[in-house]
């Protein structure tokens, strides 16, 4: 993947550098990554990364830079926009943040004054840290009350939303999660919403590719304001963030992006990204978000098979939260036992966890990344039986070493991102 023309200058100028990228790539090509935020950028988006847009000074908006030489610039921000729009149907959007969390402190920061009242998703079940934690700039510069999980189904409690939503009256309601296995119901978030005047925010930086591929429901006609990465699911590159909201919202968003938070934005990410968005139309990228959520099932279901408990009972995305506890003592055991194998996943709290974040119960696993390589259903299960025996046989060192072997021949099969997605 590297080894152009100037991965070569690199290699003479700064060998130790080069000598860890080639190391990162092979670590990626020979292990089974099941983290659900990360994914391989297709070669078309990655292909714009760098490129003489990285040079480029475009701070400000199309038609209001405060940089010349910036006509082509403005064409491409605009395409990207344009393209946006029309592939999520949103009525405004901005492509400059740099990242989803900066999207999300600068929507509370356009919509909401110091001290305003955020209804969010407790974290530690399944919320995000920008939607008001103690430690993050959204707790710590507004009143947050927050909502969970029934206990028992471990579905989204509707009813403790709406009824601490009529308690408090909150400014604005965010609904969107980190590490939660179902579908959001958006439009009884929005209704909730609008009885009580606030504005609804949904973060589908998760979901987003399968929500783009019109897999699972978009919150669009229900929200205010929706914001995204641009990987994950979508399989676009890191490093990027995308603001969708209505018309009357606009330009109050992008005064809190530049010049409220951010300087010139990167250019080569923009074009990037209006590459994703054409990407995302095509029959392709359609037919790879199905494999996602396919996939996804087959991992639950084996996973199940081999005596996992999974939050919620299973899943209807991409992502599976698993509880590790019936093989292993903690999260943090499985994620290092499964990465001494070759099997990379990361630790993660399970709803009413009683152990601390940094130890965990579960491990939070999905499958865009394998399904970019090109795995099926079948690949899917023989990965969860792999992940169930190690757990099993966690201390069994011979044992560890032949699942090992398993892994490694298993990866080396796939390439890094599979012809089949590519669009012709």
């Amino acid at each position: 993947m590297y080894m152009d023309g100037s991965f070569e200058l690199i290699r003479e100028f700064d060998p130790e550098i080069a000598q860890m990228t080639v190391e990162e790539e092979t670590r990626q090509m020979n292990t089974l990554c099941l983290i659900a935020s990360e994914n391989y950028a297709s070669p078309m988006t990655l292909g714009m990364e760098g490129t003489v847009w990285a040079n480029k000074n475009a701070e400000g908006y199309p038609g209001r830079r405060f940089a010349g030489g910036c006509e082509l610039a403005d064409r491409v921000e605009r395409l990207a926009v344009k393209r946006c729009k029309e592939l999520f149907g949103c009525e405004y959007a901005n492509v400059q943040s740099m990242s989803s969390t900066l999207s999300n402190v600068a929507v509370l920061r356009a919509l909401l004054k110091p001290g305003d009242m955020i209804l969010s998703m407790e974290l530690n079940q399944g919320g995000h840290l920008s939607h008001g934690a103690k430690f993050h700039y959204s707790g710590k510069s507004y009143q947050v009350i927050q909502y969970g999980l029934n206990p028992k189904t471990e579905v989204i409690d509707m009813e403790q939303v709406e009824r601490l939503a009529k308690e408090h009256r909150p400014k604005l309601i965010i609904c969107g999660t980190s590490s939660y296995p179902l579908k959001v119901d958006y439009k009884r978030f929005g209704e909730i919403a609008r009885e009580v005047g606030a504005y609804l925010m949904a973060d589908i930086a998760h979901p987003v590719g399968l929500i783009a591929a019109g897999v699972i429901p978009s919150p669009i006609p229900y929200a205010d304001v929706v914001t995204t990465s641009t990987h994950k699911t979508f399989r676009g590159p890191r490093g990027c963030g995308i603001i969708m909201c209505k018309e009357g919202l606009g330009k109050r968003i992008d005064q809190q992006i530049f010049p409220g938070m951010q300087g010139a934005p990167k250019m080569d990410m923009i074009a990037s990204r209006a590459v994703l968005f054409k990407e995302c139309m095509t029959p392709e990228y359609r037919a790879y978000q199905q494999q996602v959520a396919k996939n996804a099932e087959a991992l639950a279901d084996e996973l199940k098979k081999c005596g996992l408990r999974l939050v919620a009972g299973g899943t209807q995305t991409h992502l599976v939260l698993v509880d590790v506890r019936g093989l292993i003592s903690t999260g943090r055991q499985a994620e290092e036992v499964l990465e001494s194998v070759g099997i990379v996943v990361n630790k993660n709290m399970i709803p009413y966890d009683p152990q601390p974040a940094n130890l965990a119960s579960g491990i939070r696993i999905g499958s865009p990344a394998l399904t970019t390589r090109g795995f099926k259903e079948e690949d899917i299960r023989e990965t969860a039986r792999l992940l169930a025996e190690t757990l099993k046989h966690c201390d069994n060192r011979e044992k560890l070493q032949e699942i090992s072997a398993k892994v490694r021949e298993k990866a080396m099969r796939y390439p890094m991102f599979a012809k089949e997605w590519i669009s012709a």
